[in-house]
């Protein structure tokens, strides 16, 4: 197990669960989901994905921190004007809501413009989340067509809402 490529192909994923649980980024969790990598690697079974797997240590470090008390004692000292300008206008105006109504529809069409395989694909693991195993067992074709079929489906989405992005 080669440390260094599972870091490497894992980092954004940590971030992103980090970012997503505790609504910060922070350096610190990530180093504490890595190490935990390292020292359990021996643990590690093959019956899931190791991307699974690194998730479920991702999840369960960013909720310990929460539940901490280092956590818990400095989120009752943020100022008062961090509070104000971290809080958004909740209120959907009609201009807000027709954009987002045509953006949706937009993303609705070019993913309907896809061919039938490639459409097939991304609605599987981009829209119901299945992993690119299920996907390939669904689909009855290998992990690597899988893979093929949702680059080059999202390098076609990307042309067609460049815009957008």
């Amino acid at each position: 197990m080669n440390f260094n490529e599972i870091i490497k192909a894992n980092k954004q994923n940590v971030k992103n669960i980090i970012r997503l649980i505790t609504k910060q980024d922070n350096e610190d969790l990530e180093q504490e989901v890595y190490l935990k990598i390292w020292k359990n690697s021996d643990k590690y079974r093959e019956q899931g994905t190791m991307k699974s797997w690194i998730s479920t240590i991702a999840k369960n470090v960013s909720k310990d921190y929460l539940k901490s008390a280092h956590y818990r004692y400095t989120s009752d000292f943020v100022s008062d004007d961090l509070v104000l300008n971290s809080i958004k206008d909740k209120k959907a105006t009609p201009e807000n809501f027709i954009l987002l109504s045509e953006r949706q529809k937009r993303i609705i069409e070019a993913i309907e413009s896809l061919k039938p395989k490639l459409k097939e694909t991304i609605m599987l693991c981009e829209i119901y989340g299945y992993t690119y195993e299920d996907a390939a067992k669904k689909l009855g074709c290998p992990i690597g067509t899988v893979k093929s079929r949702i680059y080059n489906a999202k390098k076609e989405l990307a042309d067609i809402l460049a815009d957008l992005i």
